[in-house]
C-alpha cells in the first residue's frame, strides 16, 4: 500500500467537507515532529504526545521533551497544535525488551517499542475522543512505515480510533525536517533513543575515533 497516496485521499476528502478534525500525534522528537506539524497542522488540530520510555539517560530525556515543547511554541500553524507529556515509565520499556537486548537495530525489539508507545497513543486518542490518531515514527528512514502502520491499524480496530495512515518520509519529508532543524536550532540526536542504540551509536564513535 501507498501510505502517502491514501494521506493525500483523505485530505482532499477533508477539505471538500470543510472538516479539520482531531488528532493525536505521538512524537518520539522535535526533529521528526517538525515537518510533520508543519505538514499536518494545515489540516487537523494537533496535539502532540510526547511518550517515549525508551529513552536513555534521563537527561536525554529532558534535552528531547524540552526541544519538543520549543519548536511547538516557535512553529506557525494555521490550527492549533496542543501538547501533553506521557509518563516516563522506563521499567516498563525495559520490561517490554527482556530477552531481546541483543536484538539487531530494527527487529523484534523495536517492532515491540512502536507498539509500546503506539498503544499508549491510542488509549489516550480513545479516552480523549480524538478521531485520529498517528505518530511521527515513520520520517526516519530506518524506520519501517509498512509495520508502523500495521501496527497503528490493529489497535485501531482494539481502540475504535482511526488511525493516520502514513509515510512521512515521501514527498521529501525527512529532507524538509532536517531544513526545519537547522531554521530553529533544533537538538539533533545521533541515535535513535534506547541504551541499545546508544551502546551502538558509542561503538560507531570509537571506531570513528580510532581511523581519525
Amino acid at each position: 500500500m501507498n501510505y502517502q497516496k491514501e494521506l493525500d485521499k483523505l485530505i482532499v476528502k477533508l477539505e471538500k467537507e470543510e472538516r479539520v478534525p482531531t488528532l493525536l500525534l505521538h512524537s518520539c522528537c522535535a526533529p521528526c515532529s517538525s515537518y510533520v506539524l508543519e505538514y499536518l497542522s494545515q489540516y487537523f488540530e494537533i496535539t502532540v504526545f510526547y511518550y517515549n520510555p525508551n529513552i536513555y539517560p534521563e537527561s536525554e530525556y529532558s534535552k528531547r521533551i524540552i526541544e519538543q515543547q520549543r519548536l511547538i511554541d516557535e512553529l506557525p500553524a494555521k490550527h492549533k497544535i496542543s501538547f501533553v507529556a506521557g509518563e516516563y515509565d522506563k521499567d516498563r520499556f525495559y520490561d517490554m525488551a527482556k530477552g531481546l537486548e541483543d536484538a539487531r537495530e530494527g527487529g523484534e525489539r523495536c517492532m515491540r517499542c512502536y507498539e509500546l508507545r503506539l498503544r499508549e497513543a491510542a488509549e489516550l486518542a480513545r479516552d480523549g475522543g480524538y478521531e485520529y490518531f498517528t505518530t511521527t515514527l515513520s520520517i526516519s528512514p530506518m524506520k519501517n512505515a509498512q509495520k508502523l502502520n500495521e501496527i497503528g491499524s490493529k489497535l485501531a480496530e482494539e481502540y475504535g480510533v482511526k488511525y493516520l495512515l502514513s509515510d512521512f518520509k515521501k514527498k521529501n519529508g525527512y529532507k524538509r525536517s532536517v531544513e526545519l532543524s537547522k531554521e530553529y536550532g533544533l537538538y539533533r540526536q545521533d541515535y535513535c533513543g534506547c541504551v541499545y542504540s546508544w551502546n551502538e551509536a558509542e561503538e560507531r564513535r570509537r571506531q570513528n575515533a580510532e581511523k581519525a
